[in-house]
């Protein structure tokens, strides 16, 4: 595997399409495809465990229905979030944000730790999420530095907050739909380290435009050779992707 201080391929959501997203068994499947960094998402349970789940309920990615908000972790660990990708990985359970922390010390992976609130919790789950990864780094010093992405400003503006009363350099990334410069001063002004984009934002103007203010910029999702291939090109520092094999067709 080649390794890089920064990669610039991110499994989408652990292992793209070819596990369940945001499990265990995607970060795995990622790993064996050869990727060193992954991106996921982060919410609090019922009970304040954080854990992994990109949607505001639980219908697309479990056997369960409803909020996910109300659930507490011990319940959660109950649900099958593996069968609706295949019969392969029925029963796999939902991942906690500790065992995913876990496998990044095992394997010295860089980790994109997506903060995704339910409604009404974004500052609190701003703050959680930067004072758990700011103590496990502070165990870990060694380990890749995690990077703390949201569309949430109000959640990034906590977590900036909660490192900076820790003192901890954990970088964080503004993750918006659609470019402008608007966002670019936003992302500047929570002292970000990078702004995160729907691909086809990007072009080579917005490109100088980012690297101008001394931020990264990466963009979500790339499933296709020919783009990949054009946004490498026009100076791009990240992309997310579903396609594990996609940096091998290039």
């Amino acid at each position: 595997m080649i390794r890089e201080a920064m990669p610039r391929w991110i499994a989408h959501r652990g292992g793209g399409s070819a596990a369940p997203e945001n499990t265990l068994a995607a970060f795995k499947a990622g790993l064996k495809a050869g990727f060193t960094a992954f991106e996921c998402d982060v919410k609090l349970s019922a009970d304040g465990v954080l854990w992994l789940l990109h949607d505001d309920t639980l219908d697309r990615t479990t056997d369960a229905r409803g909020p996910a908000a109300p659930w507490r972790w011990e319940n959660l660990q109950l649900v099958d979030a593996g069968s609706w990708h295949s019969a392969a990985f029925k029963g796999e359970p939902p991942a906690s944000l500790d065992q995913v922390l876990d496998f990044a010390a095992q394997h010295r992976v860089w980790l994109n730790l997506e903060i995704k609130p339910n409604q009404g919790q974004e500052a609190q789950t701003g703050e959680a999420v930067a004072r758990r990864v700011a103590q496990w780094l502070a165990d870990q010093p060694s380990a890749p530095r995690p990077l703390l992405s949201s569309f949430s400003h109000a959640a990034l503006q906590a977590a900036r907050a909660a490192l900076d009363a820790l003192q901890s350099d954990v970088p964080l990334a503004y993750l918006v739909e659609t470019y402008d410069d608007g966002v670019l001063e936003q992302a500047a002004a929570l002292g970000a380290e990078g702004l995160h984009t729907d691909w086809q934002q990007v072009k080579p103007a917005v490109v100088a435009a980012v690297h101008a203010r001394g931020l990264k910029l990466r963009a979500y999702t790339v499933n296709e050779a020919d783009q990949a291939r054009a946004l490498l090109a026009d100076g791009l520092d990240g992309l997310f992707t579903d396609r594990l094999d996609l940096p091998s067709r290039l």
